[in-house]
């Protein structure tokens, strides 16, 4: 598939982007080569070959959730710039 110099032009205009017309044709040029080899890709027979979101299999690596004594309110509290009763104290920030 070829892409013109034009089309460069639009989606550069698109994404605000100054090219110079050395640049277009640049662009223009390698755009063209990479969807070439885009539509060879095409071409491959993948009827057999089975959709995958990752190319590794992947597991859940997350482990079992398990109790264990938490820390202390008082210790919890006695590293806090400010504590009010049982809460830590933190400054209003809705009106």
């Amino acid at each position: 598939m070829k892409i013109t110099k034009e089309q460069v032009e639009h989606v550069a205009k698109l994404a605000r982007l100054a090219i110079t017309e050395q640049e277009k044709a640049i662009f223009s040029e390698q755009l063209s080569s990479i969807l070439t080899y885009v539509e060879q890709l095409n071409e491959l027979d993948t009827t057999k070959v089975e959709p995958t979101s990752h190319v590794i299999s992947m597991q859940n690596v997350s482990r079992e959730d398990r109790v264990k004594a938490s820390l202390p309110r008082e210790e919890a509290l006695a590293g806090a710039p400010e504590a009010s009763e049982e809460f830590f104290r933190v400054p209003k920030i809705i009106e």
